[in-house]
This record gives C-alpha cells, structure tokens and sequence, in this order.
C-alpha cells in the first residue's frame, strides 16, 4: 500500500492493473481475517483474537468489529431465512444491496471519508482512488459474490442451505480464501479458512 499510494504510475503499464486485483485479494484476506476472529481461529486468547479481529475490520472499511460479529452470528443461527442479515431471496443486486445495507453504517462512512480526505493531502488522488478506494470496494463484490451469494442461491438439501465449489484448490483459494467451501464451513465454523480445503 505504501509503494502503491507513492508510485507515480503511468496508465499504460498493464502492471498497475494487476496491483489492483492483487490489492483486492488482499482486502477480502483483511476481511476473512477479522472473520475467522468471529470464529475464535486466530489465537486461543480471546483477546488476542479479538485484538486482531478489531484490527483487521477496521482497517478494511473503518467496520466496528462487534456489530460484525452480532451479525455473522445471526447468519449462522438463522441461516436462509429472514432473520439471516446475510440473505435475501429476489436475485443478485437486492441480495448485494441488502447484504451491505446491514453492514455499512454512517459512522462507518463518516470515518472512511475522513480517513480518505487526511490521506488525500500527502497521496494523489487518483493513488488513493485506484488502489484503495477501488480495492475495497471491488472485494465486497468478490466476498458478496464468492462467499455469499453462489453457495447460498437457489435450494438446498442440508440444514444450513448451502453448497460448495467444485472447483479445484487454486480457484477456491483466489477467489475467496477458501470460503467457496462454504457447507464446510458452516458445518465446521471452528475451522480457519487456511485448512478449509482439507475438510472439502
């Protein structure tokens, strides 16, 4: 990000495109991160993971780690039904839109807009725009899209409504940390997304 923020690029270098998916992937990794946090993965001491958990949402988009974890829990408890946060039944956008309307709050975005306009007086703009503002949003797609939307759409015939990748390790992994492998998840929530794979 520091190199990124200060590189002085050219629009023609096919490299700064690539720097924005790889910023992306690693924006949805702050965002599994503070999620395997909910889960109690990252460290035995729950301080220690919830120090990290905090850190992590909070870097990604200024998120409160508590009001993520009431609602990823509410996920797991009421999965597929209209106490899940995380769903709605009427196609892609009105799912999106509902998913981020119950994450995204206006303090959120009040510290977002602050922390874009204090940076914006060391960083160009168009720095900040390509590779941080653009990321980050590009990877609630990838989450939304990869975590939530694919394994949750449609019927299904387990408890927690849900289905998993078919794909290969490689495209699990780049696409969203594993969490295409999402029936496993949810049938094992302990599980960090690093080892998901073993239980597909």
């Amino acid at each position: 990000m520091f190199f990124l923020l200060r590189w002085d690029f050219d629009w023609s270098n096919p490299f700064v495109y690539l720097m924005v998916l790889v910023q992306m992937h690693l924006y949805t990794g702050l965002f599994i991160t503070a999620h395997d946090a909910m889960h109690g993965t990252i460290s035995s001491n729950k301080t220690i993971n919830n120090f990290f958990g905090y850190l992590a949402v909070f870097i990604y988009a200024g998120f409160f780690y508590n009001r993520l974890y009431t609602k990823h829990h509410q996920h797991h408890s009421h999965v597929h039904t209209e106490a899940d946060p995380d769903f709605a039944p009427h196609g892609f956008w009105k799912w999106y839109f509902r998913f981020m309307m119950n994450y995204v709050t206006i303090i959120q975005l009040v510290i977002m807009a602050i922390a874009y306009n204090v940076l914006n007086i060391w960083v160009e703009e168009k720095n900040l725009l390509l590779f941080w503002v653009l990321p980050s949003l590009m990877s609630t797609f990838q989450l939304f899209y990869f975590g939530t939307y694919l394994p949750h759409k449609g019927e299904h015939d387990n408890e927690y409504h849900a289905s998993t990748l078919q794909k290969n390790h490689f495209v699990a992994f780049i696409t969203c940390y594993f969490f295409g492998y999402h029936l496993e998840h949810h049938q094992k929530p302990g599980m960090p997304w690093w080892q998901l794979y073993k239980t597909k």
